[in-house]
């Protein structure tokens, strides 16, 4: 089912001019309502009115989280404070936390925008959802909450945590959406065999996924284990949370809410904007937002962006699968070095848990590379040979896709660390 098909088949004409309208719409608003914008728009000599073409927007600099701290919390609000019916902001587990503001109009245009990603994973009314994503300041719970209901599901809001309580939950209320991080999602499976629970049994058939990239070979293990369709849908609190994309089950890229955001890809280091198909930096800007509307924000997320129709019926552009964040990028030896390029190798290899982490150090001078992976079965542990065998396998593979010998640490079963949130992939000792 296609929840709006109005935009979600238009074609790319129509598209573009809802955008460019919308586009108008929101830098008047800044221009009017928002100072820090106001001043970009001016040393540039882009008051609104002076906007001749789409073309005009890479002329504004863009708008970094650095810029929404300088501005914490409501300086970047484009709205009177009472106009403003709830608030969120990220974790600032690295300074600050940044804030951003929904009116009601925003609060009911980001319900439409997770209701299209609802229907592309297959959802409906009557399906059971159960979000075990923590309730609060981070928008995953809240943002997914209200556009299943728009659908018609039952939200079961369990929140994160007590991961035998979930599966007991998810037996008892015949759950049929998990709304969870992949890496909760691998644990919630590993869990329910531990404890003797017949996945097959269950009532799952999507997961909608988010809050952390995953691979295609993690999301076929997901499959596998738990007997469902897996889909991956993508945002952030900057710009809305979840609601900017979203994948359908051809699962060619995740579908664009492009009424609601104009998406570009940059060079990360030059910040030159590039093709059409090229892989780069991501950089959004909302073309509806009330509270928080943004310019240009920096996403920091490696992808591209894809226009060729999909067999779903959906017009909409498809951004790839984030493969990691500029800023998450390893240089070691001069090679560059992304979490999920490991993850694809170590997802669904024998013996090797879908669990590790990559540990960067100093030999001297020298960056050295340890990629920690856990063993499925602690029988392994009873031959050293075997475990040599293994090692050298996995060296091999993980040579063969990032052209850079690493060392390779073999941990025993159940010794990596399982999380309900964002799992941490990098560990940097240098």
């Amino acid at each position: 089912m296609i929840w709006n098909p109005e935009i979600e088949t238009a074609s790319r004409n129509r598209v573009r001019a809802v955008q460019w309208e919308r586009l108008l719409n929101t830098a008047n608003h800044v221009y009017k309502n928002v100072p820090f914008y106001r001043e970009r728009l001016n040393a540039c000599h882009l008051p609104p009115e002076r906007w001749s073409s789409p073309g005009d927007l890479q002329k504004i600099p863009f708008t970094t989280k650095e810029d929404l701290r300088s501005y914490y919390p409501y300086g970047l609000f484009a709205v009177p404070r009472k106009e403003v019916v709830r608030i969120h902001a990220s974790s600032g587990t690295t300074g600050k936390p940044t804030v951003v503001g929904y009116t009601r109009a925003d609060l009911d245009m980001w319900s439409e925008c997770v209701a299209r990603l609802v229907c592309m994973a297959g959802g409906r009314s009557g399906d059971i959802a159960q979000i075990s994503f923590g309730y609060g300041l981070f928008t995953g719970a809240l943002g997914l909450h209200y556009g299943l209901e728009k659908v018609g599901a039952a939200v079961i809001p369990i929140s994160s945590g007590n991961t035998e309580k979930q599966l007991m939950v998810m037996q008892d209320f015949e759950t049929t959406i998990l709304v969870c991080t992949p890496s909760y999602a691998l644990y919630l499976s590993e869990t329910a065999e531990k404890l003797g629970i017949d996945l097959e049994k269950l009532s799952l058939r999507i997961g909608m996924f988010g809050g952390e990239g995953h691979t295609l070979e993690m999301s076929k293990e997901i499959e596998r284990r738990l007997g469902i369709l897996v889909t991956e849908n993508y945002g952030l609190s900057e710009v809305l949370g979840p609601g900017v994309s979203g994948e359908c089950p051809y699962k060619t890229g995740m579908h664009i809410n492009e009424d609601y955001f104009l998406l570009e890809i940059i060079d990360p280091v030059t910040g030159e904007v590039l093709p059409d198909g090229a892989e780069g930096e991501l950089v959004i800007t909302t073309l509806k937002k009330e509270a928080f509307p943004i310019i240009r924000y920096r996403t920091r997320d490696i992808t591209s962006l894809h226009y060729e129709r999909c067999e779903c019926g959906r017009t909409s552009a498809r951004m790839a699968k984030v493969k990691g964040r500029s800023d998450d990028m390893l240089i070691i030896k001069g090679v560059n070095v992304y979490p999920s390029q490991v993850e694809s190798v170590i997802v669904g290899m024998e013996h090797i848990s879908p669990y590790y982490q990559l540990v960067v150090k100093k030999d001297g001078y020298t960056d050295v590379l340890e990629v920690h992976v856990e063993l499925v079965d602690d029988k392994l542990l009873e031959s050293f040979s075997e475990l040599e065998k293994l090692e050298k396998t996995v060296k091999a593979q993980l040579y063969r896709v990032l052209g850079l010998d690493c060392h390779v640490r073999l941990r025993e079963p159940g010794t990596m660390e399982r999380t309900a949130g964002k799992a941490k992939r990098v560990l940097d000792l240098r």
